[in-house]
């Protein structure tokens, strides 16, 4: 079912007077130390004392359409901490974790759905980009469900959603089934109405445990992770191959000049904001030099985009893969760009550098557990990929995929973390002869 939006009314305007005040508080709010232009561009009318607004919120380069469900209720109400404001007798409150809302969101949902308690609904903390919300199972109390309710509502698909139903489809179960899905349509001014995602139930993973952290703790006890990166190694294989199933993938005659400019490209960009990469600029462009001599790179094909550690958790014995929205505020075609599957692969095998580091690992220990990781997922992935090129047109681009990957962070780590730069930079010596 498509949620229908209608014009704004009187009432609508005044509830966004009342969100100028309780936005900017909120972790989600994209437009950071800058007062924005918050115009209500839509209402989607769920229940007689339930509306979602549309508001488009403009500041300097940002311009995003944001998705603020409210309730209304008589008179006031215990506690502060979801209250967004007061209209005449009644109390505004944050609808994203409230019974009411939940209810008449999952109402209004597709999707095969789940027996949930909305009653005792617990909103996550800490989310900086949504806002999630964990259900249980009405006959057990044990979670089931975890809505993610979109705060940034954009046209057309929603990689987060599409990909994890069309894996599910594909019979692949690495990935947390989506139980429950909203769209809405609205019409932005002077333009033809467009449809959006506006939020997602999927599979609660019971037990789960963050892949980064997981990861750290062995490094920090000293225990070795190859035997877990190998199983990772299969699943983010299995991955590409049902993405490939489920997309189709697409050849490129000019895949080698495309991978080897965009590795001289990101090192004209990482030298002239990091000035002491010039040192390796030479050995960067020999591995570039290596890819556009290839006669061809495998064909291209939805890939995860941001696949890392952080992105996956291990919960039962089994690892499972999430977060497939990429950056919210960039543009959808450049979020489900076909790409090389190595790119994921490379990704990931700069995390294992970053976990030992942040385990506290230095020198040969360092070294030592980073290539038993390394050497564990490349063996797990090669077991499950398939044999779209020779094994040595692989390790080019993988090596090239890394450089690109670890040339950002060193950038990244310089501007923002400066304790952290000599983690990219060891990668960068470990990359290079």
């Amino acid at each position: 079912m498509i949620l229908d939006a209608r014009d704004p009314d009187h009432l609508d305007g005044e509830l966004v007077g009342l969100l100028r005040g309780w936005l900017p508080e909120r972790r989600w709010y994209p437009v950071k130390g800058a007062e924005a232009e918050l115009t209500p561009v839509a209402t989607v009318d769920l229940a007689d004392d339930v509306r979602v607004l549309l508001v488009r919120a403009r500041a300097g380069s940002v311009d995003v359409l944001l998705q603020v469900p409210l309730v209304l209720v008589p008179g006031p109400t215990g506690g502060t901490a979801s209250v967004v404001g007061t209209l005449g007798d009644r109390t505004v409150l944050d609808g994203a974790g409230h019974a009411t809302f939940l209810a008449a969101w999952l109402a209004h949902a597709d999707g095969p759905g789940a027996d949930v308690d909305v009653t005792a609904a617990r909103v996550v903390t800490g989310e900086q980009s949504n806002t999630s919300v964990v259900l249980p199972d009405r006959a057990t109390g044990a979670p089931v469900g975890i809505l993610k309710v979109l705060r940034t509502v954009a046209a057309g698909d929603n990689p987060d959603i599409d990909v994890p139903r069309r894996l599910t489809e594909q019979g692949w179960g690495g990935v947390p089934e989506p139980l429950a899905w909203a769209q809405v349509r609205w019409a932005p001014a002077g333009a033809a109405p467009v449809v959006g995602y506006a939020g997602v139930m999927s599979a609660f993973v019971p037990g789960a445990e963050d892949g980064f952290e997981l990861a750290c703790l062995h490094a920090r006890e000293g225990r070795a992770f190859g035997g877990l990166a190998h199983e990772l190694g299969e699943v983010v294989a299995g991955m590409h191959g049902a993405l490939a199933r489920a997309f189709g993938t697409t050849d490129d005659a000019a895949g080698p000049a495309t991978v080897s400019q965009a590795l001289t490209t990101r090192l004209a960009w990482s030298t002239a904001a990091v000035p002491r990469v010039a040192d390796r600029a030479d050995a960067v462009r020999a591995v570039a030099a290596q890819v556009a001599a290839l006669p061809a790179t495998p064909p291209r094909q939805r890939v995860h985009g941001d696949l890392h550690l952080g992105q996956v958790l291990r919960s039962r014995d089994r690892w499972f893969v999430i977060d497939f929205e990429g950056e919210p505020l960039a543009p959808l075609a450049e979020r489900t760009r076909p790409d090389l599957a190595l790119r994921d692969v490379a990704g990931v095998l700069r995390s294992f550098d970053y976990a030992a580091a942040v385990g506290g690992l230095t020198g040969d220990s360092a070294a030592a557990w980073t290539a038993d990781a390394r050497d564990g997922f490349l063996a797990g992935y090669a077991a499950g990929a398939p044999a779209d090129a020779d094994e040595a047109t692989r390790a080019v681009l993988l090596r090239a995929l890394e450089l690109d990957k670890t040339l950002y962070e060193v950038v990244y780590e310089a501007r923002n973390r400066p304790t952290w730069a000599p983690i990219p930079e060891a990668g960068l010596d470990r990359l290079l002869p």
